[in-house]
């Protein structure tokens, strides 16, 4: 007599990504949701304008590597404000406060700009 077989769950990746974005939603605060809509802009950003200097030119290229470099260095400065302001790291960042967070990613996005501002001549 073969072995009885149990019928498993089944696991979709559309299950998946449901139960994905439905934890994401009840479980992340609104000032963590609007950090990670800004990363997925950077990112939208920098893919696009990859892409563009693949496909289409690079000519200007000191545009493509000043805009392109400060896409990739906002999102770093954004990624680092999100670690820091989450509440789950509380005890990785004890002395950083959420505004002092903010502050430090405010002064850095303006030596960023600075710095890309200059590099386009």
């Amino acid at each position: 007599m073969p072995p009885k077989t149990t019928q498993a769950s089944s696991v979709t990746p559309v299950n998946a990504f449901q139960s994905l974005y439905k934890a994401y939603s009840d479980n992340t605060s609104d000032r963590l949701k609007f950090i990670d809509a800004f990363l997925f802009f950077l990112m939208l950003s920098g893919i696009v304008q990859f892409a563009y200097c693949i496909l289409v030119t690079n000519f200007p290229y000191n545009a493509f590597l000043a805009g392109f470099s400060s896409t990739v260095g906002q999102f770093v400065l954004a990624a680092s404000l999100r670690s820091q302001v989450n509440p789950e790291n509380k005890d990785e960042f004890k002395e950083v406060s959420p505004e002092r967070a903010f502050a430090d990613f405010a002064l850095g996005s303006i030596v960023l700009h600075f710095f890309v501002y200059n590099f386009l001549g």
